[in-house]
Formats: structure tokens, C-alpha cells, sequence
């Protein structure tokens, strides 16, 4: 018995040597995101309407551009299919009726798709809108369409 009892005394005494060996380590896992930035664009169609006789016919258009928080971006407008010598024309059949998109209500800023030209903005993760204000140039002989409205199609370019 006392060799059955000395056998249990030194089996408990491992097993409390292992419970009080036990050892803890930990670690840490580094987290981390990068935004860069991403814009998407939309734009609405420029309906110049009837065209006066005398005096300038202004239109409206909008580009929508959302921009990630921080994001500078640029807008540019090409000249149109139907330019020559980036004079914006618009046309139906061979008819032409010259017209110009400015940044402002005054008409004295033409917005182009180059330096002093482009529109700049920083985005803000929230839709901004600029207005792109048309005008059919003053002094041409108007021609009717012969049921044909004048068209021209003007590239948008959104640069970040």
C-alpha cells in the first residue's frame, strides 16, 4: 500500500508540475486599408430649343461627378464632332449653326479640354454637379432644319 500511495503522491505531483509550467504568448495582427481615389461621372444633354432670331439662344447642361473624399479632379470638353478650327458646330445636313459651353451664366469662360479651359474640383464622396452653360453664337444666317434638329455630340472628359 505504501508504494501504491508514494506511486500516487509522484503522479499528482507531475501533473501539478505541469499546470504550474503552463505558459501564455500572444500576437497581434496589424490591420490596414488604402483608398485611393475612384469618381465615377454622368452627364445631361444641352437643349438649346428654338433658336432666336436676334440675339444669343442659351442652354443648360449638368455633369454629375462623385469623387472619394480628398480627390482632386478635373472636367474637360471636347470640341464636338462637328468643329473646325474648335469652333463647336452644330449641324443638320449641311447646315452648320456655331455655338460655344462656357463655366459660367456670363458666357465668358469657354470651357475646353485643356489647362485654363478644365473645370477642377475636389471631391467631397458626395454627388457635385457643375453647370455647363451653352449659347448659339450671335450674327449667323439661320437655315431651317428641314425636320432635322441640329446635333453635335461633345466629349466629357473626367480626369483624377
Amino acid at each position: 500500500m505504501k508504494i501504491a500511495l508514494l506511486f500516487a503522491t509522484a503522479a499528482l505531483g507531475v501533473a501539478v508540475a505541469q499546470v504550474a509550467s503552463a505558459a501564455t504568448e500572444t500576437s497581434s495582427i496589424g490591420a490596414s486599408a488604402s483608398v485611393t481615389t475612384v469618381c465615377t461621372m454622368d452627364s445631361s444633354a444641352l437643349a438649346f430649343g428654338e433658336v432666336a432670331l436676334t440675339g444669343a439662344t442659351p442652354g443648360t447642361a449638368t455633369v454629375n461627378v462623385t469623387c472619394t473624399g480628398g480627390g482632386d479632379y478635373t472636367v474637360g470638353l471636347g470640341n464636338g464632332l462637328h468643329n473646325v478650327a474648335a469652333q463647336r458646330n452644330l449641324v443638320s445636313g449641311a447646315n452648320i449653326l456655331a455655338y460655344d459651353l462656357f463655366k459660367e451664366n456670363t458666357h465668358t469662360t469657354r470651357w475646353g479640354d485643356a489647362g485654363a479651359g478644365l473645370v477642377s474640383g475636389t471631391g467631397t464622396a458626395v454627388e457635385q454637379t457643375l453647370t455647363v452653360y451653352g449659347q448659339i453664337t450671335t450674327g449667323q444666317t439661320l437655315v431651317a432644319g428641314n425636320g432635322t434638329p441640329y446635333t453635335d455630340t461633345v466629349q466629357v472628359t473626367l480626369t483624377y
